[in-house]
């Protein structure tokens, strides 16, 4: 799953992903992923940080403190690459945190080291 308010940056993931063998699923903002979490338990779920309503730390939080997708890896997406960031990520239970722009590579690594069934 790729959680971002981009449009460019959920499909650019999107691309990468499917190229990759993998089934990817999309959600504009934290409110959107939590609602499609439930329905179709992702295997790894990318979040961006910087989003209206519900941002990437609180999204992250509530699917942590949920029993059933609590070992769900979670891997923050920011621009931001400051030490705070990354540690207040890890405090909500992020697994990894990427920095945007990604590349093809990173995210490939990412899902392999968290999901290497899902990555051909």
């Amino acid at each position: 799953m790729v959680i971002d308010d981009s449009n460019t940056i959920r499909r650019s993931a999107e691309i990468f992903l499917v190229q990759a063998g993998c089934q990817v699923l999309l959600a504009e903002d934290g409110f959107d992923a939590l609602a499609k979490i439930a329905d179709h338990q992702p295997d790894i779920i990318f979040c961006d940080i910087m989003m209206p309503r519900l941002d990437g730390y609180q999204t992250c939080a509530l699917i942590k403190k949920n029993a059933r997708f609590r070992a769900t890896p979670v891997i923050m997406l920011s621009s931001k690459d400051g030490l705070f960031d990354r540690a207040r990520g890890r405090m909500v239970g992020s697994d990894q945190y990427l920095t945007k722009p990604f590349t093809k590579d990173s995210l490939l690594q990412a899902v392999a080291s968290f999901a290497p069934q899902s990555v051909q």
